[in-house]
């Protein structure tokens, strides 16, 4: 019996059901207009590190309802930022479980007439319980991705108030990304130890900003457009299929007396298209003489933007309720069985896989370090990167409208295995949450359901199979892929994408040090992924560890030549797989140097990157930047060649003989 029993759970455990999600609503980005004010918390706020032990005391003893610092004592902590690598003790550093911030803020006696309220939260790593003067205002779990609450309801207006916020980093089993929590003895005692399979270190804290915000009692709460070219790419479309209204009465005949007008203006600040909505809220621009979104070396005027402008209208009287404004940039995406293009013209992809990650600052959002990636993008001359292996900061997707950088946008399932229900239910609530802050983003060509998913187990061709078709639900426009390392024979998830991309590190973890192994190998897999599948494939990662300044000659591992030679053997394979149409890209692993947890085979963290920690060049930069933009010049017939790309030697002219001798030396 006992045996029957344990089968028919077993059984029961690998029948996943496609469950329906709370889904997300408002989150727009804080932005200041006629109708709204946005006061950033950023600073320094008050920590608290729990017991390991009892990460739960804190809620028990209701700290929340005080200061922070009338029950223990607490240390400055900057936000954003993460909190393990700003002290020196290894307690902070390696701490698993709970921690505590606060710190006070006014609200003016402005902010109490007509207007709403809301504290909002770029990202907090992973699970955030968050308190106004001692009331809990909003729970969330999820790292990297925003979470908001009105809180118009428990501020003090023209007095002070405090913001409590628990932080818990503890990654299990359905948790997205996944991990273990384990007892180890120690000498005096026992620890409690996080472990992980992915390779990259688990920051927590509040990474990213933290706004107040007001808006009007009603207010545009959720926009959604899609954008389209015509004749040519001389006329463009954008439709906004919906603007939502918050705060309104609830009955159809209240929601009838409000109407939207929206407007586009182009870089110079003029109105290139204006409409009015009826009582729908939506609306169709058209706009002559467009000049489309491209992506970076594909056009001399590379991510081009429109301001999109749309304000909130009362139709009996019509004044004005709400006034809010982003940026759209209008291109097209298409795919099919071999290609994948932006336009109407195909793309080939040249980028890099990346980690938000710093010396100090952990994960936490840092607008100097973000600047210099991309200009380092764009030095290199790359025109995409996957936000491997998470969501990304709304302004590094800002940042890449901008630049017209390519993005795969990923969310943070990584290593995924022992799949269930319950992580099901999270890893799509993952996908929507990232679909909704950023399906308005140009940049934003490609979703990514998951990096290195163990899709070699049972059961994992159905759980991806609801995954790729949840995202396509959402998100129709752009396609779907994840980065697979399992072999092509093993893998039950591909079939369920709509571009494959595999993950492989022939050369390193593959025959290390064997140069001579590498591009037939790279061309023999990604032919069979397209064989079987017959769809368009890129590699999404490969790379070797290097150590700045170690050089070994002959090359060996770890040394710069080894990575200069390792790159140069999968370009071979790339050239010879790009003459098939179906090879629509290539990327690296990593764009730069980035911590890992502690191993013996990491000496300071991983050492992929083609740029160091502190964001300076490798040997191989040089090589990878040349090749990049020779690519630029041939697949888009780009004609920026920057002047520093090749030094000079020679000029070529010298009339001597072609014979040599002693006298050359």
């Amino acid at each position: 019996m006992v045996f029957i029993g344990y089968c028919i759970f077993y059984a029961l455990a690998l029948v996943l059901l496609n469950r329906d999600i709370v889904t997300t609503t408002g989150m727009l980005y804080p932005r200041e207009s006629e109708t709204r004010e946005v006061r950033s918390l950023d600073g320094l706020w008050n920590f608290v590190k729990s017991d390991i032990t009892n990460p739960t005391q804190g809620m028990r003893d209701k700290w929340y309802l005080d200061d922070l610092s009338r029950v223990r004592k607490t240390i400055p902590m900057p936000v954003p930022a993460s909190y393990n690598d700003i002290t020196t003790e290894h307690a902070i550093r390696d701490h698993v479980g709970t921690v505590w911030y606060d710190r006070k803020f006014f609200v003016p006696m402005s902010w109490s007439k007509n207007q709403r309220v809301w504290l909002r939260f770029g990202s907090v790593h992973y699970e955030a319980f968050v308190y106004v003067n001692g009331e809990m205002v909003v729970r969330h779990e999820m790292g990297h991705l925003p979470f908001e609450a009105e809180i118009s309801q428990y501020v003090k207006y023209g007095q002070e108030n405090r913001i409590t916020v628990m932080c818990d980093n503890a990654l299990i089993q359905t948790t997205i990304p996944q991990g273990k929590i384990t007892e180890l003895a120690r000498d005096d005692g026992v620890s409690i130890v996080q472990t992980y399979t992915f390779d990259f270190f688990n920051y927590a804290g509040i990474h990213r900003s933290v706004h107040l915000y007001t808006t009007p009692s009603t207010y545009i709460e959720e926009i959604d457009f899609t954008t389209d070219l015509s004749k040519n790419n001389t006329v463009g479309f954008v439709t906004l299929a919906k603007v939502k209204i918050g705060g309104s009465v609830d009955n159809e005949a209240a929601s009838n007396d409000l109407h939207i007008r929206v407007q586009l203006l182009n870089k110079e600040g003029i109105v290139v298209a204006n409409t009015t909505s009826k009582s729908d809220m939506t609306a169709i621009l058209e706009i002559k003489n467009v000049k489309p979104w491209w992506p970076y070396l594909m056009h001399h005027e590379p991510g081009y933007l429109y301001e999109m402008e749309i304000f909130l209208i009362d139709s009996n009287t019509e004044e004005l309720q709400d006034v809010y404004r982003c940026k759209v940039g209008v291109r097209t995406l298409s795919w099919n069985n071999s290609s994948f293009m932006i336009n109407g013209k195909p793309i080939y992809f040249r980028g890099f896989g990346r980690h938000e990650d710093s010396d100090i600052r952990g994960k936490g959002l840092d607008l100097a370090l973000m600047t210099r990636d991309f200009n380092l993008l764009k030095w290199v001359g790359a025109n995409a990167y996957r936000t491997s292996h998470y969501p990304y900061s709304e302004e590094s997707m800002q940042f890449a409208d901008e630049n017209g950088i390519m993005i795969i946008d990923e969310c943070p399932s990584v290593d995924t295995e022992n799949y269930n229900q319950a992580l099901l239910e999270k890893h799509k609530s993952a996908m929507e949450q990232l679909i909704h802050r950023d399906r308005n983003h140009a940049s934003v060509v490609m979703w990514s359901i998951a990096n290195e998913p163990r899709t070699g187990q049972l059961n994992a061709g159905s759980y991806f199979q609801y995954v790729a078709n949840y995202t396509r639900q959402l998100d129709n426009t752009r396609p779907v892929t994840a980065a697979i390392a399992v072999n092509s024979a093993d893998d039950k998830a591909a079939r369920y994408l709509d571009i494959i991309s595999f993950n492989r590190y022939n050369g390193w973890y593959s025959n290390p040090g064997r140069l001579d192994m590498i591009t037939k190998r790279i061309i023999d897999e990604a032919t069979t992924w397209h064989e079987k599948h017959n769809k368009p494939v890129i590699m999404s990662e490969y790379g070797a560890d290097t150590v700045e300044g170690l050089h070994l000659l002959p090359s060996y591992v770890w040394s710069e030549e080894y990575q200069t030679e390792l790159f140069s053997r999968h370009f071979r394979a790339f050239d010879i797989l790009r003459k098939k149409s179906w090879f629509i890209g290539e990327f690296v692993w990593n764009f730069a140097d980035f911590k890992t947890a502690q191993s013996v085979t990491r000496v300071g963290g991983n050492k992929k990157g083609v740029f160091t920690r502190s964001r300076q060049p490798k040997a191989v930069a040089h090589l990878l930047r040349k090749r990049y933009f020779a690519l630029g010049r041939e697949v888009d017939e780009c004609t920026l060649i920057p002047s520093d790309l090749f030094t000079y030697i020679t000029d070529g002219s010298s009339t001597r003989s072609s014979k040599h001798d002693s006298t050359d030396l």
